[in-house]
């Protein structure tokens, strides 16, 4: 007979996740047959920001999520640098990168030692207290030596990403939520004694990527070979690119791309739609590009189960993160799983910490690092980017000097999507379909497969809608 397994809060994520998986017998083993991912919050910033000047756009965004604010404050600029008509000066673009390049990461270490790797370890015995205990306990986790060195690298990310925390605030001004990044490039100025300062913290945080990030991730693939083929979603991959190499920004670290049908593809985002059939929202917000995005909710919408749209790039699911930039940009190429979005993750952080130090090189101390601006009367404009969980979307129209529309797309909004209009699943749904399940009562393999994607859902959503009893 199914089981219905119901997650809600899902833990160590940041912001709210409900996930309800149905488990049933197939080929005599218990598996995960059908899954529903809900964003159980509601998130205004759209209609917050309507009426206002448009400066405010990056301080108020990024107020979005406390994980990831530099992408927000970043896609706000970018969208401002173009309705504005402005490129950043070389100094701002490079101050750009390295704030962001910090947030990244931080953002990863903190996914694999301090949300993630939870899921792979049993340290009864060893480390008898939160956040280790209690939680979901599975006969397959590791133990001995191989738990007790992952608790130490857990203890010591900590403080690794504290160092990247002080990196970012050096030229970010402060960080959760920076203060630097404005419309035409960055306020911190480049010193020699700031750049040396950065890189004394940057070769650090380098030496525990190469020498612990790296070989722990590997022993945690080696351990958990089946999660290579476990989690693997829709097969879509999409990236808008970020980390911009020139002025342009026609050359990025990370190029903008698809990966589809087991090709590479070119992107348009003209092709990009939201649905929300399944969404706490009104008809009229759905199938509509988020240029002409409408945020109407309806909390009692008949059949719907989240607060998150369900963006689609020409009516079909992609997963955006780690795992769709390296595949897009040839620097992996394994698979697309569980495992493999680990694995990913990991090998981009060195390729970011790296970039960074040729970044660091490229700065010109006491060169400009702002274009002045005057606010436009009326402009149209998107900024597209990279968060450390996928492609970032900001689309902005302005009016009579102020914002009269303002719509965000984030990553999560597209992995934690709720099934569209020709009920798909979205692509962390999809990927939890056939994912066994040994205990009903301990499902540790659906945590497993829900962290790999790293699901921000503060990202997705904001206003706390309470549950009806009866």
């Amino acid at each position: 007979m199914p089981t219905t397994i119901n997650i809600d809060p899902v833990t160590r994520i940041e912001g709210h996740l409900g996930v309800e998986v149905t488990v049933d017998t197939v080929g005599g083993q218990p598996q995960v047959v059908s899954a529903r991912c809900a964003g159980t919050m509601f998130r205004g910033f759209e209609i917050i920001l309507l009426g206002r000047d448009p400066r405010d756009a990056a301080p108020y965004t990024q107020r979005i999520c406390g994980v990831c604010p530099v992408p927000h404050g970043l896609a706000a600029c970018l969208a401002l640098d173009s309705a504005f008509g402005v490129t950043a000066p070389d100094n701002g673009r490079l101050l750009r990168n390295l704030v962001l390049g910090a947030n990244f990461i931080d953002s990863h270490l903190l996914h694999f030692y301090h949300l993630s790797v939870l899921d792979f370890v049993n340290t009864t015995g060893l480390l008898d207290q939160a956040p280790w205990m209690p939680r979901y306990v599975a006969p397959d986790m590791a133990t001995g030596a191989t738990a007790a060195t992952l608790v130490e690298h857990y203890l010591a990310a900590f403080a690794i990403r504290r160092k990247a925390h002080q990196a970012g605030a050096l030229f970010g001004g402060k960080l959760p939520c920076i203060g630097s990044f404005v419309v035409g490039g960055c306020t911190e100025q480049v010193t020699a004694e700031k750049v040396a300062q950065f890189r004394s913290l940057l070769d650090e945080i380098r030496a525990f990527v190469d020498n612990v990030y790296l070989a722990d991730a590997n022993t945690l693939a080696s351990l958990f070979p089946a999660y290579y083929q476990l989690g693997q979603g829709p097969g879509n991959l999409l990236s808008f690119g970020v980390f911009e190499l020139n002025a342009s920004g026609s050359s990025k670290l990370f190029a903008p791309g698809r990966y589809t049908g087991g090709a590479p593809a070119a992107l348009d985002p003209a092709q990009i739609a939201e649905q929300v059939t399944y969404a706490w929202y009104t008809p009229a917000s759905g199938n509509l590009h988020p240029a002409q995005g409408v945020t109407e909710p309806d909390a009692d919408k008949p059949g719907a189960y989240s607060w998150s749209k369900a963006p689609r790039y020409a009516n079909q699911p992609y997963e955006l993160g780690p795992l769709a930039r390296m595949w897009i940009n040839n620097d992996y190429n394994h698979g697309i799983s569980a495992m493999d979005r680990i694995m990913a993750r990991a090998l981009e952080t060195k390729k970011i910490a790296d970039a960074m130090d040729d970044w660091l090189d490229q700065l010109v101390p006491g060169a400009p690092t702002i274009t002045p601006s005057a606010i436009p009367a009326q402009a149209t404009s998107a900024g597209l980017t990279e968060a450390p969980r996928g492609a970032l979307g900001h689309w902005l129209s302005i009016e009579n000097s102020v914002i009269s529309r303002y719509q965000v797309v984030t990553p999560t909004n597209w992995n934690a999507a709720p099934r569209d209009h020709l009920d798909q699943p979205g692509p962390l749904e999809a990927a939890l379909v056939g994912v066994p399940v040994a205990d009903a009562n301990q499902p540790v393999e659906v945590l497993r497969i829900v962290h790999s994607f790293d699901p921000c859902l503060a990202c997705s959503v904001h206003l706390l809608r309470p549950r009806a009893t009866d």
